[in-house]
């Protein structure tokens, strides 16, 4: 599976990046249609404590899954999104056993 990981106004940290290869990875696991994977992380300058924004949009034959989650560090953001990606994609595997 391929993951891109993008850093919008700063560079992550290899700590950072090997956190998310390491839980998308785990996320491929359970959910063995998953073509690709692109992250965004973004820094939002208007608020103090919870401005860190990850994004990730998932790749699956004929659809894009995408989630966005904000919080208080990068790691926790991933966390968040993630979760709702999973959910998503459980959905998106029970409408392709049904067709």
């Amino acid at each position: 599976m391929n993951v891109k990981i993008n850093s919008i106004h700063f560079d992550a940290d290899l700590k950072l990046e090997g956190f998310i290869q390491e839980r998308i990875s785990k996320l491929a696991k359970h959910y063995d249609n998953i073509l690709s994977a692109e992250v965004f992380l973004r820094l939002d300058k208007d608020k103090r404590n919870e401005n860190k924004i990850a994004e990730i949009k998932i790749g699956v034959p004929g659809n894009e899954i995408f989630a966005k989650k904000q919080s208080k560090s990068f790691e926790e953001s991933t966390v968040e999104v993630l979760d709702a990606l999973k959910r998503q994609l459980q959905k998106d595997k029970e409408k392709y056993k049904k067709s």
